[in-house]
């Protein structure tokens, strides 16, 4: 099979090369010997963040005491927001939609 490379260095893998690997958005990219040889990768946002805490020298012990920090009752009341204010007032449902909640992974 041949792929042609762009002028702006980009190359299209046929539809068959593709669909015979693991889904994947990334490759590892690397010249062995004059070839071009491309690994899938898969991403783990969780190992880049362990990654980053290694590289801070930061351990469990640390994080779960921030966390604990972080959960203890009152520190939070002095960025707490009035509520008063804001529950007299009412959205139109045509004009402001709900706000999107983020998943945690």
């Amino acid at each position: 099979m041949l792929a042609k490379l762009t002028s702006k260095n980009q190359l299209t893998l046929p539809k068959s090369v593709v669909e015979s690997v693991a889904a994947t958005e990334y490759f590892d990219v690397e010249v062995r010997e004059g070839q071009i040889v491309l690994t899938p990768v898969r991403i783990l946002r969780g190992d880049a963040v362990r990654a980053k805490l290694a590289s801070l020298g930061l351990t469990d012990a640390d994080v779960a005491g921030a966390v604990r920090w972080a959960r203890k009752e009152g520190t939070t009341s002095e960025v707490a927001e009035p509520s008063a204010r804001y529950a007299t007032k009412r959205r139109s449902a045509k004009t402001h939609s709900k706000p999107k909640t983020r998943r945690r992974t």
